[in-house]
């Protein structure tokens, strides 16, 4: 298991006016540890769709989003959480893409997108269901598409080779 580098914690209001305070928390976060721009916008989207699950259909009235990003050597862990209506992980599962390109968009159903989404911008997501439901996203630190600096490997370009 990977240890922690660091830790950031936070939680709030699962109301829509917050998305955007977790967005730029993870922002900020990501851009510290060295994600490109696109790398950056792709975790905001992921994370806002998450955010935006929790709004919509874990509470019946009021409740919170949990934030938990862990910084670790070769990736980067968001986890949102809520603690609300108790939700089957297994239906959850069932709704993730891949949308068929030959199906009409008139018989696509309501929900799923957003997992299909995040999916596609996030390295490894899972749904964890405890008390509520748990959205865990990585990210991995890449270059180029290879991931750089592990297994005791770094590549280094050098003006020799022009």
């Amino acid at each position: 298991m990977t240890a922690h580098q660091d830790l950031i914690e936070m939680k709030v209001p699962a109301k829509p006016e917050y998305v955007g305070i977790v967005r730029l928390t993870v922002s900020g976060v990501a851009n510290r540890v060295g994600y490109t721009y696109d790398e950056i916008e792709d975790i905001k989207v992921a994370i806002a769709e998450a955010c935006t699950n929790v709004v919509d259909h874990a509470y019946h009235d009021e409740g919170l989003i949990s934030l938990e990003v862990s910084v670790r050597e070769q990736f980067v862990e968001f986890r949102i959480t809520d603690y609300g209506r108790d939700a089957n992980a297994g239906e959850l599962k069932k709704y993730r893409g891949p949308i068929q390109p030959d199906e009409p968009i008139q018989e696509l159903t309501e929900g799923g997108l957003g997992l299909f989404l995040i999916e596609s911008l996030m390295d490894d997501v899972e749904i964890k269901q405890n008390k509520g439901v748990a959205i865990v996203m990585k990210k991995f630190f890449l270059k180029d598409g290879v991931t750089h600096g592990t297994d005791g490997f770094e590549t280094k370009t050098t003006n020799e080779n022009r």
